[in-house]
């Protein structure tokens, strides 16, 4: 398919703005940039949009839906052979084994209900399978994740399971224009984060959380993973 050239264009130069942001927020706050992994969301767009962005050096995405994710992924690995693909969407326990066959971790496990499933699939694949566990930080009725207060407890049930190694957590930030209040959910989430590393293997040591609206503030806070869509790609198309 063919696009005008300036789409690719307007996609690396996105990408150089947020470089340099996530360089200079993460010195300011006294981080390495390096510490920070930036995950571009690409549901909604094509394998073909997609590519621009492999071809502008990102590497790492995520989807959010199964069925849309799973033809995109067939056809860029069979283009590139270094990509990464991240599961941040919920996931009903009945496309478990899709998700673990197509992603390279899954950042939404939001239950031990669905934490079983996934260990199962993957024993019986013979593959371990790298997740984060999803914590609905702001407590919006609306989101998934554990409970914060549960967290530990259940990190402790899912982390003996066989085939799965729990990197970190997941979160996504209160759905408000206060600065305030996002800081303070990114903030309290960071502190579990610290408390649970400090008991855990070295491998437990990504926070995610941060996306196109409050990325700067969760790299203040302590993210070592954000999520964008919007920055790089530009508005969403349905």
């Amino acid at each position: 398919m063919d696009f005008p050239d300036n789409r690719k264009r307007l996609i690396s130069e996105n990408l150089s703005k947020v470089k340099e942001r996530i360089n200079s927020i993460a010195v300011g706050s006294g981080r390495d940039p390096h510490d920070i992994t930036l995950i571009v969301i690409s549901k909604t767009r094509s394998a073909d949009i997609v590519n621009m962005a492999i071809d502008c050096g990102i590497r790492h995405f995520g989807e959010n839906k199964i069925q849309e994710a799973v033809p995109k992924i067939n056809d860029l690995n069979k283009r590139h052979s270094d990509l990464t693909w991240h599961m941040v969407g919920h996931l009903q326990t009945n496309k478990a084994k899709t998700a673990v066959v197509n992603f390279d971790m899954i950042q939404s496990v939001d239950s031990i209900k669905l934490a079983r499933k996934i260990s199962s699939i993957a024993q019986q694949l013979q593959k371990n399978v790298d997740i984060l566990i999803e914590v609905n930080i702001s407590g919006e009725e609306s989101k998934y994740g554990i409970n914060p207060d549960d967290v530990e407890q259940i990190n402790g049930e899912i982390a003996s399971l066989p085939n799965i190694n729990v990197r970190g957590l997941m979160t996504i930030g209160p759905l408000t224009s206060d600065v305030a209040d996002i800081r303070n959910a990114f903030r309290r989430m960071r502190r579990i984060f610290k408390d649970m590393q400090d008991s855990e293997k070295d491998d437990f040591n990504i926070l995610s959380m941060g996306m196109t609206d409050d990325y700067e503030i969760a790299i203040q806070e302590g993210s070592t993973m954000i999520r964008l869509g919007r920055a790089i790609f530009g508005p969403r198309i349905y």
